[in-house]
């Protein structure tokens, strides 16, 4: 078990960079006409929660930013307390996902992130999933595991983007290998991060719904930190 007090520092612009340069170049395999589709996993265990609230807040940019490239259908999932892990239908709009998220208490419990994995294989496999949102800040499982689901998703053409709150060393290098065999991105965040972490989840966001044109479109009509970040990478 990977100790969760470790103290945290804020995203430098290097590590903001690099992400967004992976988001570029990741795969983005959708059907013309067709509605993208998310998932959004979060870890829910207890020491989760203040971030929890926090992405209630933000995660509306998600389907905002997507609304004028044919909009975006996310499923929320989630993990907590004694092995429960929930996954939402699909949702159409941000009042949904909010509603979903409020709903939502952290408790205490170890990570499942095979669950996770494993679910997004399955769904992408149903029907194609453009991309997989996680955010978290603990790994307490068998890793190589983990790398087996994330290297099939990867061959699956879904892309998973690993959000790390705090920075402890061995989840780093387990969220970056994850990203890594899927062929998404790792980024870390902290309290101080929020506009960061809202500017990030719509780069996704319009990844997912459109591919790496429409991100490209979406960072020229939008002015402040999105533009602006992914500006530095050409």
């Amino acid at each position: 078990m990977t100790d969760r007090s470790c103290p945290t520092s804020r995203s430098n612009h290097q590590e903001i960079d690099q992400f967004l340069k992976q988001v570029r170049q990741a795969p983005a395999l959708r059907d013309t006409g067709v509605q993208g589709r998310l998932i959004f996993a979060l870890d829910a265990t207890l020491s989760r929660q203040p971030t929890w609230d926090q992405a209630c807040h933000i995660q509306s940019e998600m389907f905002n930013a997507t609304r004028a490239i044919g909009g975006l259908q996310i499923q929320l999932c989630y993990y907590r307390g004694f092995a429960e892990f929930s996954s939402s239908e699909w949702l159409r709009n941000t009042h949904s996902l909010t509603q979903a998220m409020n709903s939502v208490s952290c408790l205490a419990g170890r990570t499942q992130l095979e669950r996770l994995l494993n679910h997004a294989c399955m769904e992408t496999r149903r029907k194609k999933v453009q991309a997989v949102i996680f955010i978290g800040d603990c790994v307490e499982e068998e890793v190589d595991r983990l790398f087996r689901h994330a290297g099939e998703l990867g061959l699956l053409g879904t892309p998973v983007f690993m959000f790390q709150e705090g920075n402890e060393l061995v989840t780093k290098r387990t969220f970056k290998r994850i990203a890594e065999l899927s062929g998404g991105a790792w980024c870390h965040f902290d309290a101080h991060s929020a506009q960061t972490l809202k500017a990030l989840l719509a780069a996704v966001a319009v990844f997912a719904s459109g591919g790496r044109r429409a991100l490209e479109d979406f960072a020229q009509h939008h002015q402040g930190e999105v533009r602006r970040l992914v500006h530095q990478l050409r």
